[in-house]
């Protein structure tokens, strides 16, 4: 089922708003560089998902992620004060594993390339096995 329009603009500015928010206000040092990719909010605007990606490996990835559940409450309130709704939505951080992904599918597409390349290397040397293959068999009768 599709978002509402009012559910998609509030997920684009909660979006916006933590972007800035990780960039200007947030001052934890275990902060790595972060990238906030998407933010989803249910359909009563009641509860927030916020996806983003940690340039690092996996002890700034962990220590991000610590950093982030401790500043929840600061985001939420800037939140709930530029969004200005009745509801302050609930917060929660994931990481986002579309950078897994591409690498994944990037690997996929390299060993595509290789056989198609194979592929085409044992193409050059083959001749067809009879002198023209879409000649009709002749029939002899009986």
């Amino acid at each position: 089922m599709s978002q509402s329009h009012r559910a998609l603009k509030v997920s684009d500015r909660i979006k916006v708003v933590v972007a800035q928010l990780l960039e200007t206000k947030i001052k934890d040092p275990r902060l790595g560089f972060v990238t906030v990719t998407d933010a989803r909010v249910t359909g009563d605007l009641q509860s927030a998902s916020i996806f983003y990606t940690v340039l690092g490996d996996e002890d700034q990835r962990a220590a991000t992620a610590a950093a982030l559940e401790s500043a929840k409450g600061v985001i939420r309130s800037a939140v709930g004060r530029d969004l200005q709704t009745r509801i302050t939505p609930t917060i929660e951080f994931f990481e986002d594993a579309l950078p897994e992904s591409a690498m994944a599918m990037d690997s996929l597409l390299d060993r595509v390339h290789a056989l198609d390349a194979e592929v085409a290397k044992l193409r050059m040397g083959a001749t067809p096995t009879a002198e023209d293959p879409y000649k009709a068999p002749r029939i002899i009768e009986k």
